[in-house]
C-alpha cells in the first residue's frame, strides 16, 4: 500500500505561557543507556459527523500548547553533563509539531489494524534535526488529515524523558484540554530523585539483564544474525484469538494456566524461537519482559518519568528446547516474582556502578506486552482511537530480537493478540511449524484458526 502525503513546514510549539526556567535532573532509571532512543506511537481516527467542519489539526496544536504549560519540561532540551548524567533543560523551546494531508481513507489501511503501518515514515516525518537525543526536541507530533474525514495523530518520544503510561498521562492531559477542560484532571508530578541510586551502590540481587560485557551496541546479540544478510530477515505478524489461548492454558497445570494471556505467548515464542536458531544445547539463553514498577515503588499520583524494568530470566537452550513450555513459563514467572524493592533499587544500583551499561542482548529475546497500553482511550473530540499503541512491532534499538505484543479488533469485534516476530528466513520456517504445532496439540485436541501470517517484510 502506497499514498501521498503532504506536508506542512514543520513549527516548534511552545507553552502558551510563561514556564519556569530551570534545569531539571533525570532518574537513574531514566539515564540508562538503553532509553537512548525515540520511540513512535500512533493513533487512527474515523471520521465524526457530529465534528464536521472543525480541524483536528487546529485543536491538537493549541491544546498541545496549554497542556506544555503543565508539562512544561517536555518543552526542553536534554543536556548531558560529567559521568553522561542526562537532565532537561527546561527552555520553553517547544515540541516539534507537522500539519499534514494524505491521499488515503482510513479503510485503506485493512480491517485489523495493527502495526506495522505502511508507510509509517511518512506519517510521524522525522527531520534531520529532530534525530539526536541530546538538544533536540524531545516530543514529535505529526496531525495527518485523511480524505475520509479521518485523520491519525503519530507521536514521536525520546524515551529518556518518559515511559508509555508517562507519555499516556500527558496525551490525556492534551486530550482533556481539546474538549475545554481548563486544566488536566491529574497534574504532573516531576519528582525523579526517587528512583536514584544508593550512596554508595549497593547490589544485593541477581540481574542477569547486566551480567555480561556484550550489548548489542556492536551487534553481538546472535551469532546467527550476524551472520545473515540483512535482505534474509523476515517479519511476520501472528494474529491469536482467545480461544487458541484457552487452548494453550489447557495444556498447563492449574498453578501455571492461571499466568496472563502475554506469559502464555512469551513463554511459548521464546521456546520456538529458540527452536528455530538451534543454539548450541549447552548455552545459556535469556527471557526479557517489562515490568512495571509503580504499584511497588508508589511515586505520587502524576508521576510521569521511566518507572519499568526488564528482568531477564535464563536458562540452558537445550533444556528450553526439550522440555514443554510449561518450562519456560514456570522460569519466567520465577523472575517477575523476584522483583520487590530491594530488586529495584539493587538494579537502579547496579546501573549507576556499572557506567549505565547496555542490557546484555546475546542470545536474548525482549518481549514486550503493549496490548494494555491504553492509547486507544486518546480522545481529543472525536472518540477513541480505532487503533491506538506502537507504531512498528518492533520499536526498540534491537528490533530483530524484540516482539511487541498489541491487541487489536476488526469490524466484526474479534480481538487478537498480534506478534511480530523477525527472524533468518529459514529459522522462520521452523518457527512457523513449532508455534503450529503447539496450538494445536494438548489433551484437548486441535485448536481451530491457527494463527495466520498476516504481514511480512
Amino acid at each position: 500500500m502506497e499514498f501521498t502525503v503532504r506536508r506542512c513546514r514543520p513549527e516548534l510549539v511552545a507553552p502558551a505561557k510563561p514556564t519556569p526556567c530551570e534545569l531539571k535532573p533525570l532518574s537513574d532509571i531514566d539515564r540508562q543507556e538503553g532509553l537512548r532512543f525515540q520511540v513512535p506511537f500512533i493513533m487512527l481516527y474515523r471520521h465524526d459527523p457530529s465534528m464536521e467542519g472543525t480541524d483536528p489539526v487546529g485543536i491538537i496544536r493549541k491544546a498541545l500548547a496549554e497542556a506544555l504549560v503543565y508539562y512544561y519540561p517536555l518543552a526542553g532540551r536534554l543536556r548531558e553533563g560529567g559521568d553522561r548524567k542526562l537532565m532537561v533543560d527546561c527552555t520553553a523551546e517547544g515540541v516539534l509539531f507537522i500539519e499534514a494531508d494524505a491521499d488515503v481513507t482510513l479503510d485503506q489501511f485493512g480491517d485489523l489494524l495493527h502495526p506495522p503501518f505502511p508507510c509509517f515514515h511518512e506519517l510521524l516525518h522525522h527531520l534531520p534535526a529532530s534525530q539526536s537525543i541530546i538538544n533536540s526536541p524531545l516530543l514529535l507530533i505529526q496531525v495527518t488529515r485523511l480524505k475520509c474525514g479521518g485523520f491519525i495523530m503519530a507521536v514521536g518520544l525520546n524515551h529518556v524523558v518518559s515511559d508509555g503510561p508517562g507519555l499516556l498521562q500527558f496525551l490525556k492531559a492534551l486530550s482533556e484540554i481539546a474538549k475545554g477542560a481548563s486544566q488536566p484532571s491529574i497534574l504532573p508530578v516531576w519528582q525523579r530523585e526517587l528512583l536514584t541510586a544508593r550512596n554508595p551502590p549497593r547490589v544485593t540481587s541477581i540481574h542477569h539483564e547486566d551480567d555480561k560485557k556484550d550489548s548489542y551496541i556492536n551487534h553481538q546479540f546472535h551469532p546467527i544474525f550476524m551472520s545473515v544478510p540483512p535482505q534474509n530477515i523476515v517479519q511476520r505478524s501472528f494474529f491469536v484469538r482467545p480461544s487458541q489461548i484457552a487452548a494453550l492454558r489447557r495444556q498447563l497445570p492449574n498453578h501455571l494456566a492461571r499466568s496472563s494471556s502475554f506469559q502464555v505467548l512469551a513463554a511459548c515464542l521464546w521456546r520456538c524461537r529458540t527452536i528455530a536458531l538451534q543454539p548450541p544445547p549447552e548455552v545459556e539463553v535469556s527471557l526479557m519482559f517489562i515490568v512495571g514498577v509503580r504499584s511497588l515503588l508508589k511515586p505520587p499520583s502524576g508521576y510521569y518519568g521511566n518507572c519499568f524494568l526488564y528482568p531477564a530470566v535464563v536458562s540452558p537452550a537445550g533444556k528450553l528446547m526439550n522440555n514443554h513450555f510449561g518450562y519456560a513459563l514456570e522460569v519466567m514467572r520465577k523472575g517477575k516474582a523476584a522483583v520487590d524493592v530491594e530488586h529495584v533499587q539493587s538494579l537502579v544500583d547496579v546501573k549507576v556502578a556499572k557506567g549505565r551499561p547496555l542490557h546484555t542482548m546475546v542470545r536474548s529475546f525482549l518481549a514486550l506486552d503493549m496490548t494494555h497500553a491504553g492509547f486507544k482511550d486518546v480522545d481529543v473530540g472525536w472518540g477513541k482511537a480505532v487503533y491506538g499503541g506502537v507504531a512498528h512491532g518492533q520499536c526498540t534499538a534491537v528490533p530483530e530480537l524484540t516482539c511487541n505484543f498489541v491487541s487489536s479488533e476488526n469490524s466484526k469485534g474479534e480481538r487478537f493478540i498480534v506478534m511480530p516476530i523477525s527472524l533468518p528466513a529459514l529459522a522462520m520456517e521452523v518457527f512457523v511449524r513449532e508455534f503450529n504445532e503447539m496450538l494445536i496439540s494438548g489433551p484437548q485436541g486441535p485448536s481451530v484458526n491457527a494463527p495466520g501470517i498476516m504481514s511480512s517484510l
